[in-house]
């Protein structure tokens, strides 16, 4: 049973227009307010590959109102507009929590579960079981994928249920004939159990001997000469971000403003950082610009409360934000002997979180290359005090696209970028 709320009241209404995967959709949400709210809501949209062209968010600190315009950045599946309706009402607060029925809600690290599926081997069958799991509203934590010389594809998916209600026995059994319905005749095995402590996938680990800062940061000055050929990259757009006073629209507030390139998740990069930051957050507006830019406008206080002055205070937030605008992520391909690897990293948030859906979207661009995968494996890292998800993929070559060739991994590079943040 979903969160109750109150008395009939809709908190958030989904107004598609007449072509919906054409026309902007307006997206209105009004509900009780919480820190990090406008992140929840911004994280939400793009899960759901829309790209958000113009918004507002006001709150008094007790109420909040959300106004959204979207539209999708890539049709290659339809919309699931009742779906996204039913996730942003999650993420509403209740008005009413102490009236509520007592709902069994679990907590993440008890409600792995490990779902190992075995299979005859094919290009885009990561994807494809991905994209089965997030329809199913389940989450991705962590992968082990392995091909044997036999053509055969191992695949161990670290999962929890986004509903977060027990029992798991009928949802895991619900997965089970979805998944087996999905691959037909080439499935081999499907079976799911809850994951024991050790193998959940949610620890920051140590990071491992191949895991070099080079792979995070050009000027790494530990860059491994044995690295083999790289090619990546890092910046992914050149933002301007101030952090000034504004007494003229909001003498209590300090004032944040981003300029970019329009992109997806942009919204969702900037109010991470913001959430992170623990600031609250009390006007937030996005516009489209005419000349392909979206300026993002955010006036908030400190977790005190007040109007921050401080100048090394601003500087931080400035350097903060930057870099999680210009940055969100990092895409690299390495090239060792014959191996080729190819390594997404994205900043994981102080809650926990990590960025939505890139299992999903790296897998998507790889099968319309009819690039295969070997192996795959996502970890969680600390590297110079920053917690990554690194996301793990050695690539099948054939004949017709090596993968020694430049402009093949730049080609694989480009599409990938463009499928996460495009």
């Amino acid at each position: 049973m979903r969160a109750m709320r109150a008395y009939g009241d809709e908190f958030v209404v989904v107004s598609a227009g007449e072509q919906p995967e054409d026309d902007l959709t307006e997206i209105t949400i009004n509900c009780p307010d919480k820190v990090g709210l406008g992140c929840d809501i911004a994280r939400t949209v793009f899960e759901f590959g829309l790209s958000i062209t113009r918004g507002d968010l006001a709150t008094d600190g007790r109420w909040c109102f959300v106004a959204l315009w979207v539209i999708p950045r890539k049709r290659i599946l339809p919309t699931r507009w009742t779906l996204l309706k039913q996730r942003l009402e999650d993420a509403c607060p209740s008005a009413l929590p102490t009236l509520l029925p007592n709902c069994t809600q679990v907590s993440l690290s008890q409600r792995v579960l490990l779902l190992q599926v075995c299979s005859i081997d094919r290009t885009g069958l990561l994807n494809d079981v991905a994209q089965k799991l997030w329809e199913l509203e389940f989450t991705i934590h962590k992968v082990k994928v392995s091909t044997t010389p036999e053509e055969k594809s191992i695949n161990f998916f670290f999962i929890s249920d986004s509903r977060n209600k027990l029992p798991w026995k009928k949802r895991g059994d619900e997965v089970i004939q979805q998944v087996k319905e999905l691959l037909g005749t080439n499935c081999l095995h499907c079976d799911i159990r809850q994951a024991s402590q050790e193998l959940r996938g949610l620890d920051i680990l140590p990071p491992p001997a191949w895991l070099t800062k080079d792979l995070f940061y050009d000027d790494a000055p530990s860059f491994e000469n044995s690295r083999g050929d790289t090619v990546g990259v890092q910046n992914v757009c050149s933002a301007t971000i101030d952090v000034k006073h504004d007494t003229i629209n909001s003498p209590l507030h300090t004032l944040l403003q981003v300029t970019c390139k329009r992109r997806k998740g942009l919204l969702y990069d900037t109010l991470r950082c913001v959430k992170d930051l623990e600031l609250q957050v009390a006007h937030m507006r996005i516009a489209s610009l005419d000349n392909g830019n979206s300026e993002i406008s955010v006036f908030f206080l400190n977790s005190k409360g007040q109007k921050i002055t401080d100048p090394t205070k601003k500087e931080e937030i400035l350097s903060s934000v930057r870099e999680a605008v210009d940055n969100p992520l990092r895409i690299k391909i390495i090239t060792r002997g014959v191996d080729t690897e190819l390594f997404v990293s994205t900043p994981i948030e102080n809650c926990g979180r990590g960025r939505p859906r890139v299992i999903y979207d790296v897998t998507l661009a790889l099968k319309m290359l009819d690039v295969g995968i070997f192996q795959a494996d996502i970890g969680r890292h600390e590297v110079n005090n920053q917690r990554w998800e690194v996301y793990r993929f050695l690539l099948s070559d054939r004949e017709d696209f090596n993968l020694t060739y430049t402009r093949n991994r730049n080609l694989i590079i480009e599409r990938v970028q463009d499928m996460l943040i495009g």
